[in-house]
């Protein structure tokens, strides 16, 4: 992970990426200097505005409505409303002399078990790397919380807010994640099941669903179908080509969720799985041709 960073510059790695945040981390009397980076960031297509009559770029201005004119950024100014139509300007050395001290310094308040940290609160994700000569007790930190399985919790201010931060062992390194604050996570009373409804038999077909679709974790096999439509489209538009429409996905009402299940359970069964049902039903269910068993199982159904 730090070599992506560029914290090996000198084997011709990439060019480090830019930090959103450094400082120092502290736990008890141990502190040492780390730099923050985005660890993730959303991709889409992105659409300009364009002039309907003659597809010329539309450009948006800044307009100052009391003098009736256009003004350059250069003249802009912060302005709070505390009153209607009434303003405070704040300025950039005002907001950095109130800063709070988490600024520079990110304290670790307290461990908590990994498992017991619920991902709802979890908002933006970064990478966490040892400035210069923090290497060791970066190392230090980074192994006894993924021997202990703890996570730890610490403030951060930074894009002009103090965050609570997460700091968890990834697969190389530390990384970190925003947290929401509790009163960000949107209460809602009516949201609950009623697991009452679920009969034995029903709980039972559908943890042998989950089972025939269990595979390992692998999100690069997971890709953004609709951009990529989007794409397509662009480009056989560019080419003169008639746009294709998505077929659209018909969603058949689940009338009886148990011949639903068997359903869905024929479908995406797993070969093993398949294979495994039928040695258990009979020693030399391996040895048998495929069109025997299954004009077996035929002449099973109708007598």
């Amino acid at each position: 992970m730090l070599e992506t960073l560029g914290y090996a510059a000198d084997k011709g790695a990439a060019p480090m990426a830019s930090s959103v945040w450094r400082g120092h981390i502290t736990f008890g009397l141990v502190s040492f200097p780390v730099r923050l980076f985005s660890a993730a960031r959303s991709e889409t297509i992105s659409f300009n505005q364009l002039h309907k009559d003659d597809n010329s770029r539309i450009r948006q201005v800044t307009y100052c409505q009391l003098e009736d004119k256009q003004v350059q950024r250069s003249e802009l100014v912060k302005g709070y409303e505390y009153e209607k139509d009434r303003y405070v300007v704040i300025e950039d050395e005002e907001i950095k002399k109130v800063a709070p001290k988490t600024a520079k310094v990110m304290e670790i308040l307290e461990f908590v078990k990994a498992d017991t940290v619920d991902p709802i609160y979890l908002e933006s994700s970064y990478y966490v790397a040892p400035d210069e000569g923090g290497e060791k007790p970066y190392a230090l930190l980074f192994k006894a919380m993924r021997e202990s399985s703890y996570f730890a919790l610490a403030k951060v201010a930074m894009h002009n807010r103090e965050h609570v931060i997460v700091l968890r062992p990834g697969a190389k390194g530390i990384l970190s994640h925003t947290m929401y604050y509790q009163d960000e996570i949107r209460q809602v009373d009516e949201f609950r099941t009623d697991t009452s409804l679920v009969k034995d038999k029903e709980l039972e077909m559908a943890k042998m669903l989950i089972a025939s679709l269990e595979a390992d974790f692998a999100p690069e096999k997971y890709h953004d179908g609709y951009r990529e439509n989007l794409r397509q489209m662009i480009e056989a538009k560019i080419e003169g080509k008639k746009v294709v429409e998505t077929p659209e996905a018909h969603i058949a009402p689940v009338i009886d969720i148990m011949e639903a299940l068997k359903k869905s359970l024929a479908e995406k069964r797993k070969p093993i799985q398949v294979a495994g049902a039928a040695a258990s039903s009979s020693g030399s269910a391996e040895e048998e041709p495929d069109h025997a068993r299954k004009t077996r199982t035929r002449k099973a159904k109708t007598g």
